[in-house]
């Protein structure tokens, strides 16, 4: 299994991509999908192919690009949210291991946990 430091996001590109493509065409679908992140941030980048049964992680790993690369001989992952079509989600790290392992997110639920309030311009904002 894959461990990222919790620093790392996790994004995933709903829309089917071409899987042909290698680290430049999914370096651009990176700029295109994703234009507030920066592609050499260290976080992970999910790309899946029409069928679902194929999927690429492009992550920058201090000196360099690595794709990750899964095929699946049975079965599809399914996209973990009800998004719009070929909109970008960020999945917590449980999520991706959760869609890596064939697990179907739509009847999972997070349970309520502590979140940190953010500090905006020196003052804290709570989450409901």
């Amino acid at each position: 299994m894959l461990n990222f430091p919790h620093t790392v996001r996790i994004f995933l590109h709903t829309e089917a991509v071409d899987l042909r493509k290698s680290f430049d065409g999914l370096s651009g679908l990176v700029s295109q999908a994703f234009p507030e992140e920066d592609l050499l941030s260290g976080h992970l980048f999910l790309f899946l192919n029409g069928r679902r049964d194929r999927i690429k992680m492009l992550h920058w790993d201090a000196d360099g690009l690595v794709i990750w690369y899964k095929r699946l001989e049975a079965g599809s992952f399914q996209i973990p949210l009800h998004v719009a079509p070929g909109a970008a989600v960020e999945l917590k790290s449980a999520q991706l291991a959760m869609l890596l392992s064939g697990i179907d997110l739509t009847n999972a639920r997070q349970r309520k946990r502590y979140q940190r309030p953010e500090k905006i311009g020196g003052n804290a904002r709570k989450h409901p």
